[in-house]
């Protein structure tokens, strides 16, 4: 087998996503191409999308949302993120056993098995008729979220409708209105409104999640975030066992050796840049897909770096990437766009991560760009 380096993979992972330059395709298809886009907070897949397209608007993808071609829902990982409408009808079937394990911890099911305050006896809600529940209150309209839990809570008392209302989001497939999931103020939004994605894209889901479809999952991941091995695409999509569909895919994949000799895969016909192209300084929202695609992410970001971006209670913070690797922290605060680098910068890089930085000013409503003070070097 090849054998890649850091550096080799670096790019490929660029290039794949946009990264290396930006790209003239249309924001649905870029979209497409990165399979989903994480959205916790619904400001930052715009900041993600502005990184990789050339010219690209807030309206770009907000008039998406409206016109039902994108959605938010959970998705990888049990996590929020924003999908072509048609990619999440084909994906979730196949991710649902992800989701449902994560209905299944003791978070869910303790609130589940709480006793009514009135009786003192249990009422024996099960998941099934939790779901059922919950979309006969939707009634196949959109309707907060808040909502929703407050009309669960009535109905149980005893149990905090709001956990009810989160576990029925888990375990059919529900989307968020243009309203909540488009742009709007800094922080993540409690004000969600949730409609039944079938009512919503006005077709159903796919029946199952097949071996096929996990073939192509593995292809569309293998697209913008390979060469991986099985762990990374585990990692990226909660799923297991996915060894056994690789080794059913036989010629249509190339394998090559890691840097640390443990085996990758790439789809046949991935071409791969140059190891020595130049990256350019770019600014990533917090939560990018870069930083999130893979077990070994020691390709974009160095092991001691990843506490400083990964600091616990489930934060990935904005990042920016100077030669290809994460190399410090921003922010944006009462209109102040902060730079925190990991350590001095050349002068070249500071010149090149400021210019950029202005760049991104009025995306994000911004007036000064600001630098932790960390001395330039020759």
């Amino acid at each position: 087998m090849t054998a890649l380096s850091l550096r080799a993979l670096n790019r490929a992972l660029l290039d794949r996503q946009f990264l290396l330059a930006r790209t003239d395709r249309t924001p649905l298809d870029v979209i497409g191409r990165l399979v989903a886009l994480q959205a916790q907070e619904p400001n930052w897949p715009y900041v993600g999308l502005w990184s990789r397209i050339n010219g690209f608007t807030r309206a770009d993808l907000t008039v998406l949302f409206e016109d039902r071609k994108v959605v938010r829902s959970a998705l990888l990982r049990s996590t929020q993120h924003l999908t072509v409408g048609d990619d999440f009808l084909r994906m979730r079937p196949l991710l649902q056993p992800v989701l449902d394990r994560t209905a299944g911890s003791s978070y869910f099911t303790r609130n589940r098995a709480a006793r009514n305050s009135a009786t003192g006896h249990g009422t024996g809600l099960d998941p099934a008729s939790l779901v059922a529940e919950g979309l006969a209150l939707l009634g196949g309209r959109t309707l907060p979220r808040r909502e929703l839990a407050r009309q669960l809570a009535e109905r149980h008392p005893g149990h905090d409708g709001r956990i009810l209302a989160g576990e029925v989001e888990l375990r059919t497939p529900l989307v968020h209105d243009p309203a909540t999931a488009s742009w709007g103020s800094w922080g993540n939004r409690s004000a969600i409104s949730v409609t039944p994605a079938e009512a919503w894209l006005g077709r159903p889901a796919a029946a199952t999640g097949d071996g096929e479809a996990a073939k192509e999952l593995i292809r569309r991941y293998l697209a913008a975030f390979g060469p991986a091995g099985v762990k990374d695409v585990q990692a990226w999509s909660g799923l297991t066992r996915l060894g056994e569909v690789v080794a059913t895919m036989g010629a249509e994949l190339r394998r090559y050796a890691g840097p640390g000799g443990g085996e990758l895969f790439d789809l046949a016909d991935a071409e791969l840049p140059d190891p020595e192209t130049p990256a350019p300084a770019r600014l990533l929202p917090a939560f990018d897909n870069v930083l999130l695609g893979h077990a070994d992410r020691t390709r974009i970001i160095d092991d001691e770096d990843r506490p400083r971006v990964m600091p616990g209670s489930a934060r990935v913070l904005p990042t920016f990437l100077l030669d290809g690797r994460v190399r410090g922290t921003w922010s944006l605060a009462a209109g102040t766009l902060r730079l925190t680098p990991f350590r001095p910068l050349r002068a070249t890089d500071r010149t090149a991560l400021e210019e950029e930085a202005h760049r991104l000013l009025p995306f994000v409503d911004g007036t000064t760009v600001a630098h932790d003070d960390r001395p330039a070097t020759t």
